[in-house]
């Protein structure tokens, strides 16, 4: 369990379930903050939480939703980078492992540093219930939840959960309120408990560019990068901070 990690110098470990174990992280992704052009509302929001979190003061469970690409888990890894000298610490637990939150929450909550517990594309289908392990982290149960873990998650989902027009049948306008069916109040009172919701939209063709040339650099023609990094983006069918580094990669050296 997290016993077994000295976290006075691992920032970061990876929860195999299977296994019952930390792995420690020996290469974290180097990301920096800086290097995330396009989403600075999001940044400022996430890193003044993250902030207050490390300080002590009263801070959010944080949800990062929207499109694929777009920096979610990139802004997570860029915290740790960030903050690890201040004693900020994360935990990767998968989707499937969720049932063993409970556990590695008891092993944590006595250290002196804080910890992000981070879910990354969390989402659940019909049938599935893992997310009821979630909730003694982010409301407590008969204990109150550690003051220093927060659950960060990234999902491309608002609310987590596949949301149908069936949902709606139940929902009724009372004088000019709406009351939504039990079906919607149970799939979005997740999604609820994080305090602190945060979207990722697509970018603008400038926008793209700008992540373009700050990957490259200094180049001899730049339009015709941006011709190519165009071109590209229309056959990846998307334009975003991830289509970028793909294209990054394979085009570095050619301009």
């Amino acid at each position: 369990m997290a016993s077994n990690i000295d976290w006075r110098n691992i920032p970061a470990a990876i929860w195999r379930g299977r296994s019952g174990t930390l792995r420690p992280v020996s290469r974290p992704d180097p990301v920096r903050l800086e290097d995330l052009l396009g989403i600075d509302t999001q940044k400022a929001k996430i890193l003044q939480n993250t902030e207050r979190f490390l300080r002590g003061d009263p801070c959010n469970h944080v949800l990062l939703w929207g499109s694929r690409g777009t920096g979610k888990s990139s802004i997570v890894k860029a915290l740790l980078n960030e903050f690890a000298p201040r004693g900020l610490r994360v935990i990767e637990v998968d989707k499937d492992d969720l049932q063993d939150l409970p556990d590695i929450v008891d092993d944590i909550r006595e250290r002196s540093q804080r910890f992000i517990v981070y879910c990354d594309d969390l989402s659940f289908e019909d049938g599935e219930h893992q997310y009821k392990h979630l909730k003694s982290v982010l409301e407590g149960s008969l204990e109150l939840p550690p003051e220093n873990v927060r659950l960060y998650a990234t999902s491309n989902r608002r609310h987590l959960v596949p949301e149908y027009m069936k949902d709606n049948e139940q929902s009724q306008v009372v004088g000019r309120e709406i009351h939504h069916g039990d079906a919607v109040e149970e799939k979005i009172s997740l999604s609820d408990r994080f305090g602190l919701a945060l979207s990722f939209y697509p970018i603008s063709e400038p926008q793209y560019f700008e992540i373009v040339d700050h990957l490259f650099g200094e180049v001899k023609d730049r339009d015709q990068l941006h011709v190519r990094a165009r071109r590209f983006s229309m056959e990846k069918g998307v334009r975003s901070g991830r289509t970028a580094r793909q294209f990054y990669n394979q085009f570095v050296g050619e301009f």
